[in-house]
């Protein structure tokens, strides 16, 4: 029989490997000669392969033993079965990262985890705890990242980094991936709201009343205490409340939030309520909205965002270092209907609930010109109707001719558009307005490489939905 969830939690924050084993939940673990044979062959045994196959096919950790029951590896995953079966295949034996110690595997367990992000950080806190012998895989002889919480600032700030503050913050990690580590973290912000800017923002200093908050503000992922829409207090709450999620206390928090979310409702409170009721319904179904792959794509090895967006801030010559960047792309369907695709990132990585697709209504055939004038139109005229934040760069897939049709559709909206540069695929090229001859920079730049990233997604994405149209078109959909 499977231990409850509370032995589980238990297990997650045992400080041996020899007290993980005893305790870990779902032990299928088997242990026999066979093992001992199978690792001398360099295989796994037998029997872990047959445990995993045992595994549930939901979110969790899974823990690989040796012989003696000593925890060698500890993984997260959003399919237990599927992921840790993959070690047992003939590639596992084969691959540069596994092949020197996947033959050292005699037993295979697993704990069950609520969400992909509840996952992450129980690997975090098993591995700082167990420091299994195999989870040292730093890339590049980069240091593992850490989610830091400062804790000296009126309104505390959140970041993922690889180097850590020696005093002033509060420390969670290390983490395997600094991918998954800052997908996690836009699902932890759309419930708790936190800023993850660089601003010095001190409560009693009157002019950030006057300040404009960033687009976080606008798609409700920020309280924007950089315009003092919060008070310190308020704020720091929300703060603890992560804190305490991170710690592993989401029952206790869940059991706080429903207090004073009832407190609220008494004294009539009823906006106070209703914000508690929606941050505990979005923890509650965080195993609906906590796929990390759904909020930001696998860490692209080469592409260090905050080095590119200091990049971008110097050769555009930019006051402040960008944090929004929006780019533009067009997809033709067979010669005829023409879409665009608008996609978003956020310090320097993708924001897929600011993702954006168009049909193109007033071109016909093909003009990449007249498309990219339409959607630019589309875009910034509802933005400006609505009184949204404009992004810090706005980048068009294409060369001088794409530019100058964006920067026409701003003319005809009389309205002053944000920073607006393209990139020409074939020389990589970056044209910026008022500049007869482009920008080249090094292939190897930080920010050449962030602006390809960004053209390269908009332009899968804008491929993505030609494809969904042509279907519909041949399918009669």
């Amino acid at each position: 029989m499977n231990p409850s969830r509370k032995e589980a939690a238990d297990a997650e924050h045992t400080s041996t490997p020899d007290a993980d084993a005893k305790s870990a939940e779902g032990s299928r673990a088997a242990n026999g000669p066979e093992a001992a044979d199978d690792a001398r062959s360099g295989r796994p045994s037998a029997s872990a392969a047959e445990a995993v196959r045992n595994f549930p096919q939901t979110p969790g950790v899974y823990l690989f033993k040796d012989t003696a029951g000593r925890v060698i590896y500890v993984g997260k995953a959003k399919n237990l079965r599927a992921r840790a079966s993959s070690y047992f295949l003939k590639a596992a034996a084969e691959e540069r990262r596994t092949r020197d110690w996947i033959g050292d595997v005699a037993e295979a367990d697993f704990l069950e985890a609520e969400s992909e992000v509840d996952a992450l950080l129980m690997e975090s806190r098993l591995i700082k705890d167990i420091q299994p012998t195999h989870n040292k895989e730093l890339k590049d002889d980069k240091s593992f990242p850490y989610l830091e919480i400062t804790t000296r600032e009126d309104f505390p700030r959140v970041e993922v980094t690889r180097e850590p503050k020696s005093r002033g913050t509060k420390l969670y990690g290390p983490f395997a991936s600094a991918g998954s580590l800052r997908g996690a973290m836009q699902v932890l912000q759309r419930i708790f709201k936190f800023r993850t800017c660089t601003l010095d923002i001190e409560e009693d200093d009157e002019r950030w009343k006057w300040f404009r908050p960033c687009l976080l503000a606008s798609i409700d992922q920020c309280t924007a205490p950089c315009n003092l829409r919060i008070s310190k207090e308020e704020y720091r709450k929300d703060i603890q409340r992560l804190r305490m999620f991170l710690d592993g206390k989401k029952s206790k928090l869940l059991k706080q939030l429903r207090k004073e979310m009832e407190e609220a409702a008494a004294d009539r409170a009823f906006e106070k309520a209703a914000q508690l009721r929606d941050e505990i319904h979005m923890l509650e179904t965080l195993d609906e909205r906590g796929e990390i792959d759904t909020h930001v794509q696998p860490e692209v090895f080469f592409v260090d965002p905050k080095k590119g967006l200091a990049g971008l801030k110097s050769i555009l010559k930019l006051d402040s270092t960008p944090r929004t960047i929006e780019g533009v792309d067009i997809a033709h369907l067979g010669g005829g209907e023409t879409v665009a695709s608008l996609v978003q990132f956020i310090d320097g990585l993708p924001f897929k609930p600011g993702y954006r697709r168009f049909k193109i209504r007033e071109v016909a055939g093909v003009d990449d010109f007249r498309s990219i004038h339409e959607v630019v139109l589309r875009r910034f005229r509802r933005l400006d109707e609505e009184g949204q934040t404009f992004p810090d760069i706005l980048l068009i897939d294409g060369g001088k001719g794409q530019l100058s049709a964006a920067l026409g559709a701003f003319a005809e909206l009389e309205i002053t558009p944000p920073v607006t540069i393209s990139l020409a695929k074939r020389e990589e090229e970056i044209f910026v307005p008022g500049r007869s001859e482009p920008l080249r920079v090094s292939r190897h730049a930080f920010a050449l490489r962030l602006l390809q990233y960004v053209r390269d997604e908009a332009h899968r994405f804008a491929q993505h939905y030609h494809h969904i149209l042509r279907r519909k078109s041949t399918l009669g959909e």
